[in-house]
């Protein structure tokens, strides 16, 4: 794939916001002093709001909440780094967004959203195995993270390998009902006899 058709894939997942928060959400930074225990709390009132939001215009002010605890680094350096690459991305420097988000990931190895953000970067330089696994620790780190399994499912679907892309956004859309990808799917719920394992196709 060329220079113009990656541009033109990084715009559908701009617009589908798989792995990109919303403008309301803000930019990365430090987590507040709360602690992490009052963060979990304030999340899982998060999530079970959106699970039972009325109607979408309320699902996008959760939504974008969400984005916002999910955008708290640990630290001042990492919340920079990932600032700084998602910056690097939106002028198609994936390179330089790539190197800045792996130092992210080193600094702070349980930050999900430096494990979401790297796995859209490569996405865009057509490493979907490598993208693959970085969705995936990211949902390691948060199994809510609509986002990231929404962003695995694309990158599934890239692959090809649509009934575990079709698997993946129905578990986004039990967490998020009003997910906006939710419009790619397509007839009803697979039943598998175990569950997918990551990276196998069943």
């Amino acid at each position: 794939m060329g220079f113009v058709a990656r541009v033109a894939v990084a715009g559908v997942l701009l617009v589908a916001a798989a792995s990109v928060p919303p403008a309301e959400a803000g930019e990365a930074k430090a987590a507040p002093s709360g602690g992490p225990q009052a963060a979990a709390t304030g999340l899982d009132r998060l999530y079970a709001a959106l699970k039972t939001a009325p109607d979408e215009a309320a699902a996008r002010a959760i939504e974008d909440a969400i984005w916002r605890r999910w955008m708290e680094a640990p630290d001042l350096r990492t919340a920079d780094l990932v600032r700084e690459a998602m910056a690097r991305r939106e002028i198609y420097d994936f390179a330089g967004a790539r190197t800045l988000l792996d130092e992210a990931v080193a600094r702070a190895p349980d930050y999900a959203e430096a494990y979401n953000q790297r796995g859209f970067v490569r996405f865009l330089q057509e490493d979907y195995d490598g993208a693959l696994e970085d969705v995936d620790r990211a949902i390691e780190r948060e199994p809510r993270h609509f986002a990231a399994r929404a962003g695995r499912a694309l990158i599934l679907m890239r692959q090809g390998r649509h009934r575990l892309a079709q698997a993946e956004l129905r578990r986004a859309v039990e967490i998020h009902p009003f997910l906006k990808e939710r419009g790619m799917l397509v007839g009803e719920p697979a039943k598998p006899s175990e569950p997918p394992r990551p990276g196998i196709d069943l």
